[in-house]
């Protein structure tokens, strides 16, 4: 059997307004005079259908959004181009690898795009490339600068250095996908952030 329990100050003031507006189907029993008919128990968990008529169901408050999933803030439009190079995976053998990401490995050329604009870097990118790869080299260096400091008034955030984020993609592309082994960040000693060692595949003999 449910327990029941006495109803709250606010619960019985609502009842107490409900019996004030009724009218006796037969005046002459004896019964509670009108508008004083005590309020009765109500069950522990509340039934809508046992209601009386005319008193609405409480609705609980409701906020946009309530129940959605929190979402980490997020500030960055993509990932690092540091951290874009270090999730690709390794194709180059690994002790070679090492020693190039710690500046032991001297490139055998670099090309230095440094304040060029991207119509004019792309081509003379992908000729250095092919060409480099045609002549036996293996390691290479690659002089994207680190780009102009972007306005930190900006309504909208800005990706700064319009050659570092279009280096690293057009390597990955034809034509010179098929030269280049691994894209890496230079060590300090060779350029740094500003600058991408592109280790090339030996050139197929035809």
């Amino acid at each position: 059997m449910a327990r029941r329990r006495t109803l709250a100050p606010e619960e019985a003031a609502l009842w107490q307004a409900v019996a004030a507006s009724t009218r006796p189907m037969r005046p002459d029993r004896k019964g509670t005079a009108h508008g004083t008919l005590p309020p009765p128990t109500a069950p522990s968990s509340p039934d809508p259908a046992a209601r009386p008529a005319g008193v609405p169901v409480p609705i609980p408050p409701f906020r946009v959004g309530a129940l959605a999933p929190p979402i980490a803030a997020r500030h960055d439009l993509a990932p690092t181009i540091a951290d874009r190079l270090a999730d690709a995976p390794l194709r180059m053998d690994r002790k070679a690898f090492v020693a190039m990401m710690r500046g032991r490995s001297d490139p055998e050329a670099r090309l230095d795009l440094h304040g060029l604009t991207l119509s004019e870097a792309q081509p003379r990118l992908a000729r250095f490339v092919l060409s480099a790869q045609a002549e036996g080299r293996r390691l290479i260096l690659v002089i994207t600068g680190k780009g102009r400091p972007c306005d930190p008034g900006a309504p909208m955030p800005v990706r700064v250095g319009a050659l570092r984020h279009a280096v690293p993609q057009w390597l990955s592309l034809p034509p010179l996908a098929q030269a280049v082994l691994q894209v890496a960040p230079a060590h300090r000693r060779h350029g740094g952030e500003g600058a991408l060692y592109v280790y090339l595949r030996r050139m197929r003999a035809s």
